[in-house]
């Protein structure tokens, strides 16, 4: 998968994993990939529902070492 940006939000709690994902997708251009760390657990869902509301595309989501991963492709 090529990320075109990684985005440290590791031991944010919401909402801050929400609000540096929003800001940095504008560094982002149409059709690349953000790739989203977080400890938040409550993130799955956040980052899930914000993705489909702003038309963007969840291509997958994993956890490691209670460390979230999140690979968004910008709309």
């Amino acid at each position: 998968m090529n990320v075109a940006k990684v985005l440290d939000a590791k031991g944010l709690a919401c909402p801050m994993p929400i609000v540096k994902t929003k800001k940095a997708m504008k560094d982002v251009e149409n059709g690349e990939i953000l790739e989203i760390h977080t400890t938040d657990q409550g993130a799955k869902s956040d980052l899930t529902a914000w993705a489909k509301s702003g038309g963007h595309e969840l291509l997958k989501h994993e956890e490691e070492n209670a460390v979230l991963k999140f690979w968004i492709k910008k709309a």
